[in-house]
């Protein structure tokens, strides 16, 4: 089991991995030999309005079943899918499992904004959304795999909150870090977050200069990846900048 969710992250955990971009985070993971972390499927309706890092508050759903997803269950603030959308605490995503149907919409513009009035940091799921155009002119950076008219009931029943869910095709776990941009979202295993985002910045300074080089004439062979020589102008390049 990872950590439990309540474990604090450093100061700047967050902040270091706002600045750093989906494909240098999954570079990092793939370095701690973790292959399955990027979500499958979900791209950000409005990409001006992507980038985030939040901590995960998880949502399940299962198939809807007929005697269960009836209208009625919409009013009931214990139902799953409504109370997170006003429990999830204010800058941590709302993760949900859709299951990959793309039958029915998980949320629409309404409970969309009222995640953003709240101050969510995002919302992510591996199914469709209600009101996709209306939902991507939000402000509020909104992941999914595109739309679909019918509400959520015409094909989910939702279960539970907080527990570990699969979202597209990766484990979520309560707590866990997630880092999204126009490239769509990855999954960090919340007990290696701090010493992801630390090595994540460093990652992109290097790839900085090494895009420094390649536009001046540098061959990709001995640049990327650095070798020894690479690495030592690296170091002086830096050493200049401060």
């Amino acid at each position: 089991m990872p950590p439990p969710s309540d474990e604090p992250l450093a100061d700047d955990t967050l902040e270091q991995l706002r600045a750093v971009s989906v494909a240098t985070v999954t570079m990092q993971l793939l370095k701690r030999g973790l292959r399955h972390t990027f979500i499958q499927g979900s791209r950000p309706l409005n990409p001006q309005h992507a980038r985030f890092a939040a901590e995960a508050y998880t949502l399940r759903t299962v198939p809807m079943r007929e005697d269960l997803g009836t209208l009625a269950v919409l009013a009931d603030p214990e139902y799953p899918q409504r109370k997170a959308i006003e429990a999830c605490p204010p800058g941590q995503v709302l993760v949900c499992d859709s299951r990959g149907e793309q039958r029915a919409g998980m949320l629409g513009d309404i409970l969309t904004t009222r995640l953003m009035v709240r101050g969510v940091a995002a919302f992510v799921t591996d199914g469709p959304m209600r009101d996709a155009a209306a939902v991507a002119a939000i402000e509020f950076p909104t992941f999914c795999t595109g739309s679909a008219a019918p509400a959520s009931l015409a094909a989910h029943f939702a279960v539970a909150v907080q527990e570990p869910i699969a979202c597209g095709g990766v484990a979520v776990f309560p707590g866990d870090v997630l880092v999204g941009d126009p490239d769509g979202v990855c999954v960090i295993p919340r007990g290696i977050a701090d010493d992801v985002a630390r090595t994540a910045g460093e990652q992109e300074l290097m790839e900085e200069f090494i895009l420094e080089r390649v536009r001046d004439g540098a061959p990709v062979p001995g640049t990327y990846p650095p070798n020894e020589a690479t690495l030592k102008a690296f170091e002086a390049w830096r050493r200049d900048r401060t």
